[in-house]
């Protein structure tokens, strides 16, 4: 009874400890859009926006998570601090579903998206090169290798910006974005093979459940299967 005590004990350590991982690794950025806010008639739409998708069977908490925005070779957040979009505290993303964050000022140029954002910031991307990072604690002003240590949760880069995981998306225009691969499923740890660059359709908290989404672990009675988990 004492060994099988301590083997449950050794499970539950390992299910706390290394729960921020598995949200870390289950929320990633899904969408983003660069090239709203300009002022040319034939622009899709009018606003930025950066979209979220949670890849697990359980609702997490992101509140006080951090979208943060670069230049092509600026830093996180950018020198002025207003490359920052912070979730309001106690936010969730549901299982296999989306958050919406429309960035900047809708200007005449394009239309309004076509489903209501659920946050709005006032991050303005570009529409050509740029980095987008979600991480669980602010890193202002952060140079690409500097941020602190277990807060980078996600990134992608597009165009000729830096600090890509392995290799950036294509460029965006007035009428393109780049779209995470799968419905958001799909993370390889390459933003070139993860995302695909074209005409998007941003999704909200409302939007339908991800049907293909790994909302539940593979059952296999092996330490080995316990371990992918809690990973």
């Amino acid at each position: 009874m004492k060994k099988l005590a301590t083997t449950f004990g050794v499970l539950a350590v390992l299910a706390l400890t290394a729960a921020p991982s598995f949200a870390a690794n289950a929320v990633r950025i899904s969408q983003v859009w660069g090239g709203g806010g300009s002022t040319s008639a034939t622009a899709t739409y009018n606003v930025d926006y950066v979209e979220l998708f949670n890849n697990s069977g359980a609702a997490i908490n992101i509140g006080g998570w951090v979208i943060e925005y670069g230049s092509a070779t600026g830093t996180w957040g950018g020198s002025a601090g207003t490359g920052l979009f912070t979730f309001p505290a106690n936010t969730l993303i549901q299982p296999c579903k989306y958050i919406l964050v429309q960035m900047g000022n809708a200007t005449a140029g394009g239309g309004p998206l076509p489903v209501t954002a659920d946050f709005f910031g006032t991050i303005s991307m570009s529409g050509g090169s740029g980095k987008v990072a979600l991480f669980n604690a602010l890193n202002a002003n952060t140079a690409c290798g500097s941020e602190l240590a277990g807060t980078l949760v996600d990134k992608m880069a597009y165009g000729t910006a830096t600090c890509a995981e392995v290799t950036a998306t294509g460029g965006f225009s007035i009428n393109l974005g780049a779209g995470r691969n799968g419905g958001g499923t799909v993370d390889t740890d390459n933003n070139a093979n993860d995302f695909t660059v074209g005409l998007l359709v941003p999704r909200n908290s409302a939007s339908e459940v991800n049907a293909t989404c790994r909302s539940t672990p593979t059952s296999q009675s092996t330490w080995g299967s316990v371990k992918s988990i809690y990973r």
